[in-house]
């Protein structure tokens, strides 16, 4: 007999939008359903990006168990297809301890091929990721981009220029294949098998989400985001390295332009000016924000709900339409 489907909550929402503190209200507390949450946020992987990531505290992760989080170095990749395959055995692994898996955050394109399936691009050979990064180095992002944009303007549209793994990724697909990576996405609204999607969308006026962003990037330097920064950067990591490209930590660096530590190998520095990271680091924010609202609108079935500042409100919503799914 085949197992019967998981049932996962799949709850997500822009940036600031209030997930952290209505999954606290919603789950592990006396009385109610208990719950373990599968973070859907591709930079909370990473390890020592606290504060501008917007983690859960460890009280809060004490309260309501919290997975794929904190399980990579910044300088290490993680992608869809790591994410999708350690999505797949915490749900299951959770629902077998009676609990409802909830996977949630902001990354779309995550939440995309969780719900839908991978993509079947080809895997690439060395040799030609090999070239790439040669040619990345001695051209510069610019110029790869600009020949992806001949080549996959699907793809060029999406991937910002500072991306590098996700350009690189492109371009060897196209250059093994013959084809463009966006010609081996998934298309189909047909959801995969094996789990039983509940799909909630949270919601919010965009004068109001954006009031929150600023706000929430005034409380992350007010927690100390430039030590943080200070603290990665110390240890090594720039934006050279995957973790360090993320909205909140790329806008502190800025191109080094002492000839003498350019020679001894040291192509970045911390931006003096702690005002205007925070200004840049707000927009930046706001500018995610909207390109998030527009991809989570192409996601099949998603029951939208707004959210509020009353937590308990928008929770007895939410509960409400899981009773009715």
């Amino acid at each position: 007999m085949e197992a019967s489907p998981v049932t996962v909550l799949v709850l997500f929402g822009p940036t600031a939008s209030g997930k952290t503190r209505l999954l606290l209200e919603l789950f592990n507390s006396p009385g109610k359903l208990q719950a373990e949450v599968i973070s859907a946020d591709s930079m909370q992987v990473y390890r020592g990006m606290d504060i501008g990531t917007a983690k859960p505290s460890a009280d809060e992760r004490r309260r309501l168990p919290h997975h794929l989080i904190d399980i990579r170095d910044p300088n290490e990749q993680f992608n869809a297809g790591d994410f999708v395959r350690l999505a797949d055995k915490t749900c299951v692994e959770t629902a077998s301890r009676g609990k409802l898996p909830v996977v949630s955050g902001g990354t779309g394109f995550y939440l995309k091929n969780f719900i839908l399936g991978l993509s079947e691009a080809p895997s690439c050979g060395a040799a030609v990721r090999g070239q790439l990064k040669q040619e990345l180095a001695e051209k510069g992002s610019a110029a790869l981009m600009e020949e992806l944009a001949l080549c996959d303007l699907v793809s060029a549209g999406r991937i910002h220029i500072n991306d590098e793994y996700r350009m690189l990724r492109a371009l060897e697909v196209y250059r093994s294949s013959g084809k463009p990576l966006s010609s081996f996405e998934v298309n189909s609204n047909v959801k995969r098998s094996g789990f039983n999607f509940i799909i909630i969308g949270l919601s919010r006026p965009r004068e109001e989400l954006y009031r929150r962003i600023n706000q929430r990037c005034d409380d992350m330097f007010n927690l100390g985001l430039p030590d943080e920064v200070r603290s990665l950067f110390d240890a090594g990591y720039t934006p050279d390295d995957p973790g360090l490209r993320a909205i909140g930590y790329r806008e502190f660096f800025i191109k080094e332009d002492d000839e003498e530590k350019l020679s001894a190998g040291k192509k970045w520095k911390l931006s003096k000016d702690i005002e205007g990271v925070k200004a840049l680091a707000a927009q930046n924010s706001r500018r995610y924000a909207k390109r998030q609202i527009t991809f989570f609108a192409g996601l099949p079935d998603v029951n939208w709900i707004e959210a509020d500042d009353d937590h308990a409100k928008t929770a007895k919503l939410i509960l409400d339409k899981i009773k009715i799914l």
